[in-house]
């Protein structure tokens, strides 16, 4: 039943996401054509494209007929990695933004960098070691079978947890420093998609530590992949307004020093 929930879900994120990129398509080529070429930007169209391919992925995986547990391996590998860096690109918008209310302040970046490189390693460690690679049905039609693979993601998670707790302190700490000098829109506007990009975000973490816990792992799969991507769509959507109001204003207060080509 996990299993073809598991699916069920990925068809349903696959929908939602191409969705969400024909809604904001216009204002998307707006912010590409119109815009400066930035890592920023950069990073934008890759965080853009990658969940494409990983959906995709996943949808193949899902719905092709596969029996051969070394292919199955290999897909598995190959989309996970996707997955990896397509969840941490939507991380990579809010600490360059964390950076930059901090002034890139250099114990902050180092912690930053820190606390990153610590996750990265738990993630690859308990993602990619000894992965159980088996076939599944997935329909009623005989002979469509996908891929399902294990891998315990509560230690990955909880750091997830902790990491993201740590970035929403350092904003917090900074926004009570700097509120009553800073007036500008912008700022304003950066600290509270920062605050609501973080809650999110460990609302998210405390579920997928809760679900790979208590839960069959293609439940807690879904809630880990469920995450990647609805941050991803918080994180286009908050920078994509983030630029329109930059355009509108033009101004920035003096006293905050932070522009988008800071982050």
């Amino acid at each position: 039943m996990s299993l073809q929930t598991y699916t069920y879900v990925y068809t349903s994120m696959a929908t939602f996401w191409t969705y969400n990129y024909v809604c904001s398509l216009q204002e998307e080529w707006t912010f590409l054509l119109r815009s400066r070429w930035t890592r920023v930007k950069g990073l934008y169209i890759v965080t853009r494209i990658l969940p494409f391919l990983l959906l995709i992925g996943h949808l193949y995986m899902n719905f092709i007929p596969n029996e051969n547990p070394e292919k199955c391996k290999t897909l598995t590998t190959v989309f996970s990695v996707f997955g990896e860096i397509s969840g941490g690109c939507s991380e990579c918008f809010f600490v360059l933004r964390t950076c930059a209310l901090w002034k890139h302040n250099r114990f902050v970046l180092v912690s930053i960098l820190t606390c990153s490189l610590v996750i990265v390693i738990a993630r690859v460690g308990t993602s990619f070691a000894a992965i159980d690679i088996a076939s599944y049905e997935t329909s009623a039609i005989p002979g469509i079978t996908g891929c399902r693979n294990s891998a315990d993601l509560f230690v990955p998670f909880i750091l997830l947890f902790i990491f993201e707790l740590g970035l929403m302190s350092l904003t917090l700490t900074r926004a009570i420093q700097g509120w009553r000098m800073a007036n500008g829109r912008l700022y304003v506007v950066l600290v509270k998609n920062n605050l609501l990009y973080y809650l999110c975000g460990l609302f998210l973490s405390a579920v997928n530590v809760l679900a790979s816990r208590y839960f069959p792992y293609q439940y807690h799969a879904i809630f880990q992949d469920f995450q990647f991507v609805f941050l991803q769509i918080l994180a286009l959507r908050m920078h994509l307004h983030l630029w329109q109001i930059d355009q509108q204003t033009q101004n920035m207060d003096s006293l905050v020093c932070i522009s988008l080509s800071d982050m």
